[in-house]
């Protein structure tokens, strides 16, 4: 990246950032197309389950839309373009690509969608259904969706991407680019799908285990934020000399984008920790009521099994 603003392949003469024209559109045709897709397919979903009968919450399409409204705004509007010379803007995209975007999509059920609508096959067969069903119970699931695994990938996401050289050699093309947000998304999603349990999957731990996964990541994007807020120069090579036009201290930028992912740490986990909360409370309730009727129906058999030693005993005095 140059003085310039050059990178990816492009020239950037950017104006001083500004709201109103910061949210142009400048579409990257995969990230558009990877979201249009989705909302295809999701809503494809929800419209086969209505035609038979079944119903869908509109709680949960609403948050599956906005996970992927989110994606559109961070990668599909002049916002892309300002995060690649602005270190504060790039690092919302990750904050939001990577926290705000997973939680919603995962709000939305996706998977336990695609398995109602999904069609079974044949006797002796395999279709889409089936294929879902195998890859939720393999192996390879069971090991990415582990603690052991997603706490250091989402650890590992910050600092050993941001302080080496390969955050750097991904800015330099588009590709590159558009790989680093993928795997933002990607590690995102495995690390709150299991916390967040909404959707069947290989782990199911208890709601205090998952608050302990989401509670151990914190610390660590606290640390990540303080080291760029406290730095004496800029650490990241790639936004180390910002385009003129945008006058922009390269060193204030890092601090404000520390800022950023320091604050990014405690809200996303706060919310998912309300939802925890909310989701214990309801199986409590459930759990009761469960547990109600059990005692109800076990009374009335040893009221009977009371009242019919009653009758032996009575029998055998006669």
């Amino acid at each position: 990246m140059d003085h310039n603003g050059h990178g990816m392949g492009m020239t950037m003469d950017l104006p001083p950032f500004t709201l109103g024209r910061g949210l142009e559109f400048s579409f990257d045709p995969f990230f558009l197309f990877a979201c249009l897709l989705g909302l295809a397919l999701y809503g494809w979903g929800v419209l086969r389950l209505r035609r038979r009968g079944d119903s869908w919450s509109p709680g949960r399409t609403i948050a599956f839309t906005l996970g992927v409204l989110s994606v559109v705004l961070v990668m599909c509007t002049k916002l892309n373009d300002y995060g690649m010379v602005m270190f504060s803007v790039h690092m919302v995209q990750h904050m939001v690509i990577s926290m705000i975007t997973p939680i919603l999509l995962l709000l939305g059920a996706p998977v336990t969608l695609a398995l109602r609508a999904l069609p079974p096959a044949a006797r002796g067969s395999k279709g889409p259904r089936e294929l879902l069903l195998i890859l939720l119970h393999s192996r390879y699931m069971r090991i990415i969706t582990h603690p052991a695994f997603t706490i250091p990938m989402f650890i590992a996401s910050l600092y050993g991407l941001y302080f080496t050289p390969l955050f750097d050699f991904l800015m330099e093309s588009r590709p590159g680019h558009i790989a680093m947000m993928v795997h933002f998304l990607a590690v995102g999603l495995i690390f709150f799908w299991p916390i967040m349990g909404i959707d069947p999957g290989p782990h199911r731990p208890g709601y205090v285990m998952r608050m302990l996964e989401l509670f151990a990541g914190m610390p660590f994007h606290a640390f990540f934020g303080i080291a760029l807020m406290m730095a004496s120069e800029p650490m990241i090579k790639t936004y180390a000399d910002p385009p003129a036009s945008l006058r922009v201290d390269a060193l204030l930028d890092q601090q404000w984008g520390g800022g950023i992912a320091w604050a990014f740490s405690e809200i996303p986990s706060v919310l998912v920790l309300i939802a925890l909360v909310y989701q214990w409370y309801h199986s409590e309730q459930r759990a009761a009521k469960r547990s109600d009727r059990a005692a109800d129906r076990d009374g009335d058999q040893e009221l009977e099994a009371y009242n019919s030693y009653l009758a032996s005993l009575q029998a055998r005095g006669q």
